[in-house]
């Protein structure tokens, strides 16, 4: 009987013996700086993954060297289902303990990409590209296969995406980030459209978008846009002809060399507006907020025209023979400058 009690008491201590040494071997783990071949280091965790997949994810990124190690860990601390996926990024040495607590409070890694009002799709297709976080599906697309992978039913994708910045997890596809930024157009534009002023020549909100993409290529100071956004409301109820540069610009595409002559002016095409009344066929960029709001609600005034001062800002007239006087003492004026 003494004796079974002295085998428990060694059995019992042997245990405590092993336990202690667990707990120090499993500290010493989880305290140890991990060693990636490389920083910073970039890596991903697909969702749906067991604590093993993982652990080996780990292992293939060159974070950790025995998966086993990780996971002990992880089911010790009772954080083996709380492991969440996405992208993360490791800027500097980080313990295996410092590890698990990234990836279970999910401190994923975000990148940014910024559209600017006045890009072209095209100049937005080259940002997406160029951005090395996104995922390019893309890349192979038309732009007639991107409008049909966003279910947009238009002819073209000009103007149909806000300029904004967007976030989002490193990895994401560009498609997202289109999408997101279609999203947010439309919300836009239908909430403008809503509180629309009275009058304004547009039967869709499509149509405010294409006017307000040439108030934002023709506006030059800020202060000037609601009567920008005047001049051609004003042209559009009377019939007269928008006569705006930019869209035929757009028009002529990449032969255009940074010289608009007379002839183009002349030269009929869907997006020569000295030729064409109406509107162009789609929008000409991507007009920001306060082009889509100046269109939408421009200025209560009778101008029909509109010339560069030569200083960013804008001279208007109300008639022909006026907007002419404005031409020739401005022309004078950038003439006479050295």
């Amino acid at each position: 009987m003494i004796r079974a009690k002295r085998y428990a008491a060694l059995l019992a201590a042997l245990v405590f013996v092993m336990a202690l040494s667990a707990a120090g071997w499993l500290t010493y783990y989880a305290r140890q700086p991990l060693q990636p071949a490389q920083l910073p280091l970039s890596f991903a965790l697909e969702k749906g993954s067991s604590l093993r997949s993982i652990a080996n994810q780990l292992v293939g990124h060159g974070i950790i060297g025995k998966p086993w190690q990780f996971i002990t860990l992880a089911h010790v601390l009772g954080q083996a289902k709380k492991i969440q996926a996405g992208s993360y990024e490791l800027t500097f040495g980080i313990t295996p303990l410092q590890l698990l607590d990234k990836i279970t409070r999910g401190e994923v890694s975000q990148s940014q990409i910024t559209f600017i009002e006045g890009w072209t799709f095209k100049q937005l297709r080259q940002a997406l590209q160029e951005h090395r976080a996104l995922k390019h599906d893309t890349t192979a697309m038309s732009d007639a296969d991107i409008l049909q992978a966003l279910g947009l039913h238009k002819s073209s994708p000009e103007g149909l995406f806000f300029p904004d910045t967007y976030s989002f997890q490193n990895g994401a596809s560009d498609l997202s980030i289109l999408r997101r930024a279609n999203l947010a157009m439309q919300s836009r534009l239908d909430e403008l459209w809503g509180k629309r002023a009275a009058g304004v020549p547009f039967a869709e909100p499509y149509e405010a978008l294409i006017l307000a993409s040439i108030v934002e290529k023709e506006t030059g100071a800020e202060s000037e846009r609601a009567m920008i956004a005047a001049v051609f409301v004003n042209r559009l109820r009377l019939g007269m002809k928008l006569q705006t540069d930019p869209s035929v610009i757009y028009g002529i595409g990449d032969k255009f060399d940074g010289n608009l002559r007379k002839r183009d002016l002349s030269d009929d095409h869907p997006y020569n507006t000295y030729t064409r009344v109406g509107l162009p066929p789609s929008p000409i960029a991507m007009p920001g907020f306060a082009s889509l709001i100046a269109t939408l609600n421009p200025a209560p005034s009778p101008v029909l025209y509109f010339v560069s001062r030569g200083d960013g800002s804008s001279a208007f007239s109300t008639s022909l023979a006026e907007h002419n006087r404005a031409v020739n003492e401005f022309q004078k004026t950038q003439k006479r400058k050295p």
